[in-house]
Parts: structure tokens; sequence; C-alpha cells
């Protein structure tokens, strides 16, 4: 064996330790007290997951407060502004801010990112230049893909088709959305289906980011994705009009979702930030409670979106994180919910990017998270740092427990 990695807790399976054997980037035996040698690790009892996986990140535009005004803290004034300084970008800006929000990611055991790129006219290829270097150069860590969207719209905006496509050519791999940007909504996500089967790859939109929740652009979404047959390759984010949906309205758009195998994928930090900004009392979280879509089938998937930007002023990556700031915000207290909390960063992720050979089963990548804790439960609600991260078999990440000294 190249790595085996003894006592450890497998999600799924914490109630009895066992050992895991890695060889050639691969799981190659799952078995207490297994027999073989090779470089060994004892985890003590900890919980160890298949890497953690970013659904929905923003690399592009991070680390730029030092740019930006974020003082209405609205979305409007979000967009404003990162359309004013991105003109500023460079390749080279946009490669240096993105690493380092990249490593961050890293070092929070995240070994899977589908991170969201806006071009148009205003920043033209320059931030897919400065990210799509990333790419090779952190292989050894972590898979990026590159999801290509008009951030300020598409039908409505000149050039910008051009550059989504010739961006989908050199290195783009997912084709994203912002429908709410455009002067025709229903007229983009058209074109996206078009552009989508034309590369024969999946879409991935931002979607529905209103408080309020007529007319859903969901619903015309799971249309087109029935029509062109697109299930399971449909994810659609923030949805924040269904935090303010009625229970009949949220039912129906989730069993609907279900249906056309549309996917969800929620942004806790930066919905909590921007929604409710019309409101001076009582105001409204919206966020969008997708462990609730989850019981009517939803595929669900939490993410960290915008790292120190006006869209979101904070953040660390740490999924982790996220996982438990969403359930504070939801209220989510029943065991089973919590559980999927961790599943949303991770198994549920995996199967929203479509990712193969993910799991922890024999033949699966060795792709592998260590956290400091005995059970998904436990790991989000405890906040539980991550010891070690594999990627490949190959240790990438390792910290070590915290400890107190005692005077003698």
């Amino acid at each position: 064996m190249d790595l085996i990695l003894r006592n450890a807790r497998l999600i799924g399976a914490e109630q009895e330790p066992t050992d895991i054997g890695i060889a050639g980037g691969k799981i190659v035996a799952i078995e207490a007290q297994l027999a073989a040698e090779g470089e060994t690790i004892d985890l003590g009892g900890r919980l160890v997951s298949s890497g953690l996986i970013e659904t929905h990140i923003h690399l592009d535009k991070s680390c730029i407060l030092d740019r930006v005004k974020a003082e209405k803290g609205d979305l409007e004034e979000a967009i404003a502004e990162v359309a004013r300084v991105k003109r500023e970008f460079t390749p080279d800006d946009v490669y240096a801010r993105a690493k380092k929000t990249l490593e961050k990611s890293i070092l929070n055991g995240t070994t899977h990112m589908r991170t969201q790129l806006e071009v148009d006219p205003g920043i033209g290829l320059r931030g897919l230049e400065g990210v799509r270097r990333l790419v090779d150069e952190y292989k050894w860590a972590i898979d990026i893909e590159i999801c290509i969207f008009p951030q300020e719209g598409l039908l409505n905006n000149p050039g910008t088709d051009e550059l989504m496509i010739e961006a989908l050519k050199n290195g783009g791999s997912v084709v994203g959305a912002a429908p709410y940007t455009d002067s025709s909504p229903h007229g983009q996500i058209d074109r996206i289906f078009e552009i989508a089967r034309e590369f024969d790859i999946d879409i991935d939109m931002h979607l529905d980011f209103a408080p309020t929740a007529e007319n859903l652009d969901l619903l015309y979404v799971c249309e087109q994705t029935e029509k062109y047959r697109y299930g399971g390759r449909v994810a659609i984010g923030h949805v924040t009009k269904l935090s303010g949906a009625p229970p009949e309205v949220f039912d129906r758009a989730a069993k609907r979702m279900a249906s056309a195998g549309v996917a969800l994928t929620v942004l806790p930090s930066t919905d909590l930030y921007l929604m409710g900004r019309h409101q001076d009392h009582s105001v409204m979280r919206g966020v969008a409670p997708s462990h609730k879509a989850l019981h009517h089938g939803v595929n669900c998937s939490l993410s960290t979106n915008n790292v120190l930007n006006p869209f979101t002023p904070f953040g660390d990556c740490s999924l982790v994180r996220m996982a438990n700031l969403y359930a504070n915000i939801c209220q989510v207290g029943a065991k089973g919910d919590i559980r999927e909390c961790f599943h949303m960063i991770s198994s549920r992720s995996a199967r929203l990017m479509n990712l193969k050979n993910y799991g922890l089963t024999p033949g699966c990548f060795a792709d592998i998270v260590v956290l400091d804790a005995a059970s998904a439960e436990e790991a989000v609600a405890e906040l539980a740092p991550v010891l070690y991260v594999f990627k490949r078999g190959r240790k990438t990440v390792s910290r070590a427990r915290p400890q107190m000294h005692r005077p003698h």
C-alpha cells in the first residue's frame, strides 16, 4: 500500500473505526485491522469523509474590498461596484487574488471546485486568463471546473455572447446565467440551454434572486430542462425567492424541481447579507431552506459564493462553517437534517457536479478529508477543524490539534 489510514470513522458508518488502504491514488481496501504494510497514519477515531466540494464560488472577484464601496449592502450596489472596478482587472491581478482564495479553500478541506467566472465587454477574458492558470498549478490539491456566465446580462449586453463562446472554447466547461440582470430573463435562459446543448456541457444558473416568490423563473428552467432532457445536468443557485414563499408555493416549486431533475445550491453567507435590505424591521433571512427541498427529492448543495467583496465582505472558505451557518439561519435541529448539512458540502455536491469515482468505497479516488469530530452532526455543530486532506492519496494539508498547556 502507498498509504494506510488506521482507526478512521467513515461518514455514514461512524460507529466502528476501520482502516483505509490507498494505492495508485485510489482507495483499494476498507476493513478493520487491515493486513497491509506501507506509510501509516493513525487517525485515532477521527471522522473521514470524501473531500469537501465548492459548487459555487467566485474566485475572479474575490478579495477586492479595498477597491469598492459596500455602503448600501444590496445586490444592485454590489453588481455596480464590481462592474466599475473589474474594468481595471488584469490577468495577473485576478490570478493573485484568486490564488489566495483558492489556498484558503484547500486548507479547509476542499478537493473539488466549480468556480463561477463572468465575461462581458468590460472584463473581456482577463478573468478567465487569470483563473485558468490555477487549474494546472493546483491540480495536485484540487480539481477546478470553470462556469462561464454573464453577470451583467446577455441579450442586453452586445458582445457578451461571443465572449462566452470564446471562453467555453478556452477553458470553460460549464455554462451559467444571471437572468435577473437581463432585458429578457427567459430569452437568456433559452440561449443558455442552446449553448449547453451545442457544447454538451452542464448548466449552473444564478436564479430568482429577490425577496418574494412572484414570477419564479425556476419553473421555466424546469420546463426547458424537461424539454431538452437535461435532468441531472442543471443547477440553480441562490433562489432567495423561495425563502419568502408560503408553504404551498415552496412545496409545489420543490416538487417541480425534483421531477425535472434541477438541483439547488444555497449560498448562506451572501444570501443572508444581501437579502432584506428593503426592510427596516423584522428583517427576513433570505436563505432558501434547502433541507426542506431535500425532503421533496431535490438534490441540494451549500457553498461559499463570494469572499471579501461587496456581495459578501466576509469569508474564510470553510465549507464546514458554511454548513454551520446555514443550520443556524434555517433553524435546523433534527439530527437527520444536520447530517444532510454535511452531505450538502460533500456527497450531494458531488452528485450535483456529476463527479466520477467520488466516495469512500474501493475503486474511488483517494480524495479524503479528516475532521476533528466523531460524526457528521458533530462536525457541523462544533465547526470541527480539518486535520488532514489527501488528494489522490497524497497528503496535501495537515494541521495539529490544539493543546492546552497546564501550569506545573
